[in-house]
């Protein structure tokens, strides 16, 4: 039987030039991304040049308005990028996700002088954000974070730790969430603050079973001085800004789980129509073809399902429910397709010789980052029933 390519995915775009922009998106993930993909991630090489192309390219800001060198594009064609780019890498389209996640305080919240100052340089000047919610004791119970900013004159002064930071000490910019009044979640406001500022400093990158070549790593701030002009919104309103955040950046990691999935999926149905075992390919033995048949079903029920919340978005309805089903969904899909693909190569699949293992290694995070999956079942069902008793 002849070698056969993976079938390229038959998306459904709304525009020519949403259209133009995924082949654009699919050329550059073929040229710059995928062909050292295997070897950077080995080697735990962060692809700062793809990121300053990405930027080049009109791609670090696609959901964001023109005027501030934003795609303006919506929330649909969005994520279609991402799982395209994830597809090739995920460091790379994880790193995108995060990057918006960490523009959308200023683009969505901070004052017209704000937007004007900072947004063109992290939509298209080729830098690179980071935000900075979680802490070393409070991870899913954010709202008790202690990272504290404490009002000097006309200044902040930050002091704490922020930890499991995507693009920790690498990053030209943090959105931080810091507590500027009383406990809980009403106490909490958000900050703009640049990478190089004094007494930003990052601690060494967590050692990770994925995803090598993007650094995690917890950010410390000591006594970091920011200008009240840095502040984003209303003081007390921090929290409310990061559930904001947080419910569009899980579309985000929605759409780049299943591309890693559709990697998975592209990767098992080449090696099982080219190893033959008992004169034939084993693509012709039924558990193999129910196998593949199924998975294929799941990603495709995932992205229906990513992009049902994200069309909600677009047409500014509530889309949280939504999105916290569609993170849900398509992280345990990504964690299921990648380890039946590992399962499908056989011992080959537990090779680095093959990308199949990477995927399944590089799935596992999606089901945690950005509020692990049972705290996404938590959210859905508090929109099913209501908040839990007291």
């Amino acid at each position: 039987m002849p070698d056969r390519a993976p079938q390229t995915v038959d998306r459904q775009l709304p525009t020519d030039e949403a259209r133009d922009l995924i082949s654009l998106v699919r050329d550059i993930a073929q040229r710059e991304i995928a062909p050292r993909a295997a070897e950077e991630e080995d080697a735990g090489r962060f692809p700062r040049e793809v990121f300053t192309l990405l930027s080049e390219s009109g791609l670090l800001g696609l959901p964001y308005d023109s005027e501030y060198g934003g795609g303006e594009q919506p929330y649909e064609v969005y994520l279609q990028v991402l799982e395209e780019l994830a597809a090739a890498r995920l460091t790379v389209g994880l790193g995108v996700s995060v990057h918006t996640l960490a523009s959308y305080a200023l683009a969505t919240y901070g004052s017209k002088e704000q937007q004007v100052e900072h947004l063109p340089a992290m939509l298209g000047g080729g830098l690179l954000g980071a935000y900075c919610l979680s802490e070393p004791a409070s991870g899913s119970d954010a709202a008790s974070l202690c990272t504290r900013a404490v009002r000097d004159g006309d200044d902040w002064v930050i002091t704490g730790t922020k930890a499991w930071i995507t693009h920790g000490g690498i990053a030209d910019f943090y959105t931080v969430m810091a507590r500027t009044g009383d406990e809980g979640p009403r106490g909490i406001s958000a900050f703009l603050v640049p990478g190089d500022a004094d007494g930003v400093a990052a601690a060494p990158p967590e050692k990770k079973m994925g995803m090598k070549g993007s650094p995690t790593a917890q950010v410390h701030f000591d006594g970091v001085r920011v200008g009240d002009h840095r502040r984003l919104g209303e003081e007390g309103q921090g929290f409310a800004i990061a559930l904001s955040a947080l419910d569009s950046g899980r579309l985000g990691i929605a759409a780049c789980a299943i591309g890693v999935a559709q990697a998975a999926l592209d990767e098992a149905v080449t090696y099982a129509t080219e190893r033959r075992q008992f004169g034939k390919p084993i693509a012709d033995f039924q558990g193999l073809r129910f196998m593949l048949a199924d998975m294929a079903t799941q990603i495709e029920a995932g992205r229906a399902l990513y992009l049902a919340a994200a069309r909600l978005k677009d047409a500014g309805r509530p889309f949280a429910k939504q999105a916290a089903m569609a993170k849900l969904h398509c992280t345990d899909t990504a964690m299921k397709v990648t380890t039946d693909a590992v399962q499908v190569l056989g011992g080959y699949g537990y090779t680095a010789d093959f990308p199949a293992e990477r995927y399944m290694r590089e799935a596992k995070v999606l089901q945690i980052v950005e509020g692990t999956n049972q705290i996404q079942r938590m959210v859905i069902a508090r929109h099913l029933a209501g908040p839990e008793s007291r």
